[in-house]
């Protein structure tokens, strides 16, 4: 502690300042608790210590967020997969099972069936939000050749007969049958995708200024860029329109060659 009178260092147990050789006793007590509060002032942490630990639990909250948020996306994305794949997956099985097994009807039917079951699922799939085509498109192709090899695998169940095919025949068949499911569920993910941009198409994408000023240069101001962006916009719509159309034509004929 310090002597109050000239401020020299002074020992605890002192009662007189070696210095000043004036009598501290009457203040030590004062003394002991400025020192005390100085120890404690000591110990509370500064402004920037307070910023750092700032930092660290604003990083902790949003890893947590971030690890919560792919959490949810993952098990959206796993119900979405179950929802849009494997249910059409195991009502085209069961379709199958109801007109080749238990009614023995025509295959036609089936056929027809499996032209128009899929593509709704496809349709309210990409209705409802952006997404992306290639994984689904993945997803279809399995969903297709599934559907198809779960077919076989019922009959054979039935008449003992091998789940895979015995021929180039068959299983040019066999693969024109999974194309007429996949090109329906393309199908509707296209006019689901449409659907989707049609509503949303007050929300204007940010025009890329190198596009802009390229646009801006070959139409010399007689054509504006968001002018342009309009056409380029009606175009993706009719085009997905007119790709929906090909993919349905496209379901149909691969679907019925083998039974009409």
């Amino acid at each position: 502690m310090h002597c109050p009178y000239c401020l020299s260092e002074v020992d605890e147990a002192a009662s007189v300042c070696k210095t000043c050789t004036r009598d501290i006793y009457l203040f030590k007590p004062m003394m002991a608790k400025l020192a005390d509060l100085e120890v404690q002032l000591q110990a509370i942490p500064n402004q920037e210590a307070y910023e750092a630990r700032i930092s660290e639990l604003e990083a902790i909250i949003v890893e947590h967020t971030n690890h919560q948020a792919q959490h949810k996306k993952f098990w959206h994305y796993l119900l979405d997969i179950a929802i849009y794949l494997v249910t059409p997956l195991l009502l085209l099985i069961l379709a199958h099972v109801a007109i080749a097994v238990i009614y023995d009807t025509k295959m036609v039917y089936l056929r027809i069936i499996s032209m128009i079951l899929p593509l709704p699922f496809g349709y309210f799939l990409f209705s409802k939000q952006r997404r992306s085509i290639f994984p689904w498109f993945l997803g279809v192709v399995l969903l297709a050749i599934g559907s198809v090899i779960g077919m076989s695998w019922v009959t054979s169940l039935v008449d003992h007969s091998p789940v895979l095919p015995d021929s180039m025949a068959e299983w040019r068949e066999l693969l024109e049958y999974a194309s007429s499911i996949a090109f329906s569920f393309l199908t509707g993910m296209l006019l689901g995708g449409v659907t989707y941009a049609s509503k949303h198409q007050h929300k204007m994408e940010p025009i890329n200024p190198f596009f802009k000023a390229a646009i801006s240069g070959l139409s010399k101001d007689k054509l504006s860029p968001q002018a342009v962006h309009g056409i380029m916009k009606t175009i993706n719509e009719y085009g997905g329109t007119v790709v929906a159309l090909c993919t349905t034509a496209l379901s149909i004929y691969t679907g019925l060659k083998h039974v009409l």
